[in-house]
């Protein structure tokens, strides 16, 4: 029986590039286990970050939530993401709900708070990116914020933020700024 080695250094190399299509596909296909991997690597550092010995990470500031989510301020699309929070402000999940084109992501208020729902999570914060560099909300992100807000009460999900980050400019946090009726306007005064 042959050995692995040989099969392995027998074998035909892969089509990938063999014609234009080939690398169209690889690429993709690269893209895909980078995105991946990053996602994992952000589950892993929430939950093991240092300083926290294996507890996840406590969310006091929107920095705090621009730092967790710092590898959004590269990406050329925009993504909003769901932080979803215990009692104690600890990060039980970060899950993208959607990726847009570079200046809108198309939002359902119902698939914003499955995440929260399905975790049974008490809180969740809002973040999403603006690749523009402007972290200045659009009248699109204040309505869908409303919306999500309203919902929670509903369903008793405290929407406490709505966190906006973009490359080259300190995130804007739409409790600070007074922007919506959010359920915990004195979430960060009384944390920081």
């Amino acid at each position: 029986m042959p050995s692995t080695d040989s099969f392995i250094a027998n074998s035909p190399a892969p089509a990938f590039g063999a014609d234009r299509g080939g690398s169209a596909e690889l690429l993709a296909a690269l893209q895909t286990n980078h995105a991946l991997l990053r996602e994992l690597g952000l589950r892993y550092s929430v939950a093991t970050g240092p300083g926290h010995d294996g507890e996840a990470k406590v969310i006091r500031t929107p920095e705090d939530v621009a730092l967790l989510n710092a590898d959004m301020l590269p990406l050329l699309q925009e993504q909003l993401r769901v932080v979803l929070l215990n009692t104690k402000q600890a990060v039980l999940d970060v899950v993208t709900v959607y990726q847009g084109t570079v200046n809108a992501a198309s939002t359902r208020v119902a698939e914003i708070l499955r995440p929260a729902i399905l975790a049974n999570a008490p809180a969740i914060i809002l973040v999403h990116n603006h690749p523009s560099g402007d972290p200045v909300p659009s009248s699109a992100d204040l309505a869908v914020t409303r919306k999500v807000v309203e919902a929670g009460k509903l369903l008793d999900i405290a929407v406490q933020d709505h966190v906006v980050v973009a490359a080259g400019a300190e995130p804007l946090s739409f409790t600070r700024r007074g922007l919506t009726g959010l359920q915990s306007p004195t979430v960060w005064s009384s944390n920081e």
